[in-house]
């Protein structure tokens, strides 16, 4: 709720109905509730989520590379 990934990463967050963020997924509608979302990315989109993640207060975001290791939040 606090939007912060929001404003950091437009392009790949927005907030819905519920002032809830949620990542934008292509064939996913944000009435969808599914919490994990599986995107391939360019280099310059990953940096922009991870630094949204990053600036989420609550640490809710968890980024995963490829092989499946965590990037963030790493603790």
């Amino acid at each position: 709720g606090a939007a912060s990934c929001v404003t950091v990463s437009p392009d790949f967050f927005q907030l819905n109905a519920d002032n809830k963020a949620y990542p934008l997924d292509r064939g996913v509608s944000e009435n969808d509730h599914r919490y994990e979302r599986e995107v391939e990315v360019d280099d310059e989109l990953k940096e922009q989520i991870l630094l949204a993640a990053q600036s989420c207060p609550t640490l809710a975001i968890s980024i995963f590379d490829e092989d499946g290791n965590k990037l963030f939040p790493l603790v």
